[in-house]
């Protein structure tokens, strides 16, 4: 029986030695190399290297949208010009089937390359942008993928124009050793989270945070105190890494691609719209970092701390949640939290920011039709600040009822555990619970029982104001921290509107007056 299991076991280990030898061999190969042979033209040419695969018809797709913009962008039709060979030069045969899928059939195991141009001329955070001066690629944008093989692993290997001299290249992609152009991403999902923008950039000093080094590079930065800049963007950064105790990267890029709007996160990097020449003041400074700290805050709530629709995900079809109002809204609420925190926002710029948010939401009769949940799973048809046109009165935005819903659950968080928790117990909690430990999205009946469980107590009713559009009891819960919230008309207003005011209640019990210290100050 012994010489019967040894041998047994040799040649099941010969088997699978053997089988991993072939593994390692037989490894599909995907490279993409981007050229710009005509930027002036704002056309990319992209050749796409396969090799090893083991399956004769191939289905070639371009994503109908980006993670981090909730909207569909049909970037299949920036393509043209695509074709297909062998190694040998032979062409093959390459068919459209739909507007986004290319269909071709190969030989099993035949290495090929795949060609294509992309026109990219629309300058804008979410669209790949190319002219004389600088190159943004959005990977979503421009890398077709096989479907049903998001998981492989690939290699971009950028071809600089020469003519152009461009000098550096900012991306979150891990670059290969030994080549300052290639760059390597263990999936698509990694390559669709990555954009890179080439051109003659400008960087500042680098900073880091617990030992890790974060990075501001871009194109036209513009003029302004650097120094200061810097030093106020680390305190963010720190302030954000404290709620979590935690650095989930191993470098962190802030890549501005030029004047203009928007800024989209990535999982260790973000790309923004950003002119420094437009840092005339301490309030322009405030202005930036809240949108910086907004941005960076997503690394941790929507690319980790995410809900259950939200991955893996599907490049073909709207990914609809209704919990938009976690991801974006209370990364709103936190970008306020974080500035102040970081000793930059005082605390009538800090009131401010909620009495904004509040002002237009309650002068909003959308706000009688459609509960928060809903302006998330429909932004994919209304857009993020809800409908316009006929729909402008019929619709709310995440961007401002979230924050201001996530204020009153953090008020009623500190209430029941008498100021010993916060919201911030419940971002650690979904943090390590989800995203360290099971390694998945939550669900909304997750969510809910997770804050109910730091609170100590049922939040059936703030759990309410995210599914119904019952009216918000300010009073209550502002009064938990020693606040209120009082009204006037607005003069000469067209229409019947009001103005919101934060106050500070007049004589404030101790748990109250305590509540609110935290919150302005821990």
């Amino acid at each position: 029986m012994k010489v019967k299991t040894v041998l047994l076991f040799i040649i099941i280990s010969f088997s699978g030695f053997h089988q991993l030898v072939l593994a390692q061999y037989e490894r599909p190969e995907l490279n993409y190399m981007v050229s710009m042979p005509d930027p002036g033209g704002h056309r990319f040419h992209i050749a796409l290297q396969v090799k090893g695969l083991n399956q004769d018809t191939l289905l070639f797709k371009m994503p109908e949208w980006m993670p981090g913009y909730y909207q569909l962008m049909n970037y299949a039709e920036d393509v043209d010009n695509i074709s297909a060979r062998y190694e040998n030069k032979d062409s093959i045969p390459v068919s459209q089937i739909n507007s986004n899928t290319w269909k071709i059939i190969i030989g099993r195991n035949e290495s090929f390359m795949l060609s294509y141009d992309v026109t990219s001329e629309r300058s804008f955070v979410a669209y790949s942008f190319l002219d004389t001066t600088h190159a943004y690629i959005v990977p979503a944008n421009n890398f077709l993928y096989i479907e049903g093989l998001l998981n492989l692993p690939v290699t971009v290997t950028i071809n600089k124009n020469e003519r152009l001299q461009w000098n550096r290249i900012a991306t979150g992609l891990e670059r290969i050793t030994g080549n300052h152009d290639t760059f390597t991403a263990s999936d698509f999902d990694i390559l669709y989270d990555s954009p890179i923008l080439i051109g003659n950039l400008q960087e500042l000093s680098s900073f880091r945070v617990e030992g890790i080094e974060h990075r501001f590079i871009g194109y036209k930065i513009g003029s302004f105190d650097h120094e200061l800049f810097i030093e106020n963007l680390s305190r963010v950064v720190e302030a954000a890494v404290t709620i979590f105790d935690d650095v989930p990267y191993k470098h962190y890029t802030f890549i501005t691609i030029g004047p203009g709007r928007g800024g989209i996160e990535h999982l260790n990097n973000t790309t923004v719209s950003f002119n420094g020449n437009n840092i005339r003041n301490k309030q322009d400074m405030i202005r930036i970092m809240n949108f910086l700290g907004h941005e960076y805050f997503h690394n941790y709530n929507v690319k980790r701390i995410r809900p259950f629709e939200l991955g893996p995900f599907d490049y073909d079809n709207e990914n609809r949640t209704y919990q938009l109002w976690v991801s974006e809204g209370l990364t709103v609420y936190y970008e306020y939290i974080i500035v102040r925190r970081a000793g930059i926002a005082d605390e009538e710029v800090f009131l401010n920011n909620f009495e904004r948010h509040i002002n237009t939401l309650e002068n909003n009769p959308g706000r009688f039709v459609q509960p928060l949940s809903q302006s998330s799973y429909n932004t994919w048809d209304e857009g993020p600040f809800g409908g316009q046109g006929e729909n402008k009165n019929k619709t709310i935005s995440y961007y401002n009822k979230g924050p201001v819903v996530g204020m009153l659950l953090d008020f009623t968080i500190r209430n029941a555990t008498q100021n010993k928790k916060s919201l911030d117990a419940v971002m650690r909690l979904l943090y390590c619970k989800y995203y360290k430990k099971l390694q998945r999205g939550f669900t909304a009946a997750e969510l809910q029982q997770d804050c109910e469980s730091v609170a100590g107590t049922s939040l059936t009713q703030i759990f309410e104001y995210i599914y119904t559009t019952n009216e918000l009891d300010y009073d209550k819960y502002l009064h938990y921290a020693g606040l209120k919230l009082t009204k006037a008309d607005i003069p000469d207003s067209q229409k019947k509107a009001y103005r919101y005011i934060i106050d500070r209640l007049e004589k404030p019990d101790s748990l109250q007056s305590a509540i609110l210290k935290s919150w302005l100050d821990e």
